[in-house]
C-alpha cells in the first residue's frame, strides 16, 4: 500500500505542476509508424523458461528480442565454460530471436571502496560474457544516492565508475545500458546530472518508465533533457495497464526517429504468458502505428 501511495502522489504532483490534460490530448493519436521494436525483459514473464523455452516462446508471440535477467531459470552467468557461452550464441543465431543484452543487478553508489570495486570488477566479467553469447550490451544501474554521502559526490562516483566500465566495454565492442532506476537516481534531474558528467560514447541510457518521469515540468520536458542520451533499449511495463501515458511516450519517440528496442518488463501475473505476450504486442503495434498481421 506504500508504493501505491507514492506512485499517486506523484502522479497528482505531476498533473498539478505539468498539465498532464495536454499530455492527454497527444495520447490521442499516434505518428508514423517508426522502427521500433518489441522484446522482453525475462524479469516476471521469463523467469522460469530454461534458454530453450525461452527463445522458443519469444518465436511464437513475435516477441523477437530478449534481455536476460540474472538468476534466472535460462542460467546465463559467468560461470558457464566457453563451449556453453557459444552454444548460447548459436541457440539464438539459429533463431529469429535476438540476445539484446545481459539484465545485472550491478550498482556503483556504494560509499564503501570495497563494494563498489567489487560491482565494477563484476560488471566487466559479465560484459565479457555479453561478448561471448553474442550480445550487444550488459544493463546495469546507479539505484540509490546513499543519505550520509552529499549528492554531488554520489552523483560523481557513479558517472566515474561508468566511464570505467564503458571503457572496458568499447574494448570488446559492447555498450553500457544505464536503467533509469534506484532510490532518487530515478528522478530525471539526478540521471541527466550522472550524465553530464560521462564521457564515454558506448555508455547510453536506458527509459524506465517511473511515475517520477511525470514529476514537473513533465514528461515531454523530461524526455527532451536526457533524450540524447537514450541507447538502443527501453524497459515498459505492460501498456494497457495503469497510468502511465504509454501513447504520449511512444509519440515521442517516434519523433526523434527511435529505432531501437521497446522491451516488455512485465510486473503481473496472467494465466496465460504466451496469450498476454501476443497481446502486448498487438498494443504496441497500434501505439506506434505499425501493421497488425
Amino acid at each position: 500500500m506504500k508504493k501505491i501511495s507514492r506512485r499517486n502522489f506523484i502522479y497528482n504532483a505531476a498533473a498539478a505542476g505539468a498539465g498532464i490534460m495536454a499530455s492527454g490530448a497527444l495520447s490521442s493519436f499516434s505518428l508514423p509508424a517508426g522502427n521500433m521494436k518489441f522484446g522482453l525483459v525475462t524479469y516476471q514473464w521469463g523467469r522460469d523458461w530454461d534458454l530453450p523455452a525461452l527463445i522458443s516462446n519469444c518465436e511464437k508471440t513475435g516477441l523477437l528480442g530478449v534481455e536476460l535477467r540474472t538468476q534466472h531459470a535460462h542460467k546465463v552467468e559467468s560461470n558457464l565454460t566457453l563451449q556453453q557461452r557459444l552454444e548460447v550464441k548459436k541457440r539464438f543465431e539459429a533463431s529469429p530471436v535476438t540476445c539484446i543484452g545481459y539484465g545485472s543487478n550491478f550498482e556503483y553508489h556504494s560509499p564503501d571502496p570495497a563494494e563498489l570495486r567489487r560491482n565494477i570488477e563484476q560488471t566487466k566479467v559479465y560484459i565479457q560474457l555479453c561478448k561471448d553469447i553474442g550480445a550487444t550490451g550488459i544493463k546495469v544501474k546507479p539505484n540509490d544516492l546513499p543519505a550520509s554521502v552529499p549528492k554531488e559526490k554520489t552523483i560523481a562516483q557513479i558517472a566515474a565508475s561508468f566511464n570505467e566500465i564503458g571503457k572496458f566495454a568499447a574494448g570488446l565492442g559492447q555498450l553500457v545500458r544505464v536503467e533509469v532506476h534506484g532510490n532518487h537516481t530515478q528522478e530525471i534531474p539526478n540521471m541527466k546530472a550522472i550524465f553530464d558528467q560521462v564521457t564515454e560514447s558506448n555508455v547510453k541510457m536506458c527509459w524506465n518508465c517511473n511515475p517520477e518521469d511525470l514529476l514537473p515540468p513533465g514528461l515531454e520536458a523530461n524526455f527532451n533533457s536526457v533524450k540524447k542520451w537514450f541507447g538502443d533499449t527501453v524497459h515498459v511495463r505492460e501498456l494497457n495497464v495503469g497510468d502511465y501515458p504509454y501513447q504520449q511516450l511512444m509519440d515521442l519517440f517516434n519523433r526523434i526517429h527511435y529505432n531501437g528496442w521497446i522491451l516488455l518488463e512485465a510486473r503481473t501475473e496472467p494465466a496465460d504468458r504466451i496469450s498476454a505476450m501476443k497481446e502486448q504486442l498487438t498494443v504496441f503495434k497500434k501505439m506506434t502505428g505499425q501493421k497488425i498481421k
